[in-house]
């Protein structure tokens, strides 16, 4: 079946930024000798990245639960700005959150720089798996490019119109594995991670929520009940 080959997120950060040249961009083919391959997904994919995170979130569990709290303490703040109720805050309600002379605002903003705090160290390692791995990105393009005889590697906001063939990101996935199989969580103390990184991190990060958003959208149509008549 063909399917039309979408830009997504990965298509936005240059592989260049965290891996070697000559095969770093986030593409490659397999029709023809031409394929793509998503970094971001292929990252988000791979063993080390999944072990990874679970670690970061075992570890950093006090974090996580304090941060949780404070943003329910910080929600219940903004409501009181609801003064009409409605569940949202209107044009005449706006203008207080927006005081800084406010107590109420000061309050959500030391909760916010609280938050930030908190959430720092974990995004920290988190950027320091996705480096590692995407390290072994170059690398495994190569592998699986010349296992499978590819000799074009584009950006898959390069193709408008493939077959499904044309990616092959589980196989990149596969190489990644096999090279990389375990990251590391804990970055030096001197650890300060590339713009490349944190972009890649970011794109990671978005593709995470809104993979979220849909099971939770996915979950809600099951359980809604179904709609009977007579």
């Amino acid at each position: 079946m063909k399917s039309m080959i979408k830009p997504a997120l990965a298509a936005a950060f240059a592989a260049t930024a965290l891996a070697a040249p000559a095969m770093s961009t986030p593409a490659m083919a397999q029709v023809n000798g031409i394929a793509t391959a998503d970094l971001p997904i292929a990252v988000a994919q791979s063993q080390a990245f999944q072990t990874g995170y679970q670690q970061i979130a075992t570890q950093y569990q006090a974090n996580r639960t304090t941060i949780d709290q404070r943003q329910q303490q910080r929600q219940q703040l903004i409501q009181t700005f609801d003064t009409n109720g409605n569940g949202q805050l209107d044009a005449a309600e706006q203008p207080a959150l927006q005081d800084p002379n406010n107590t109420t605002v000061q309050q959500i903003q030391a909760i916010d720089q609280e938050i930030a705090t908190l959430q720092q160290p974990i995004n920290l390692a988190r950027v320091y798996v996705v480096s590692q791995i995407a390290s072994q990105y170059s690398a495994a393009l190569q592998q699986v490019a010349s296992d499978r005889n590819i000799q074009i590697i584009l950006q898959p906001d390069a193709i408008i119109y493939a077959p499904d063939a044309v990616n092959i990101t589980s196989h990149v996935v596969t190489a990644l594995n096999t090279r990389m199989p375990a990251a590391q969580i804990v970055p030096a103390a001197d650890y300060q991670p590339s713009e490349g990184a944190v972009q890649l991190f970011q794109q990671i990060q978005q593709i995470l929520m809104i993979s979220a958003m849909q099971q939770q959208q996915a979950a809600a149509g099951q359980q809604a009940p179904a709609s009977t008549g007579r």
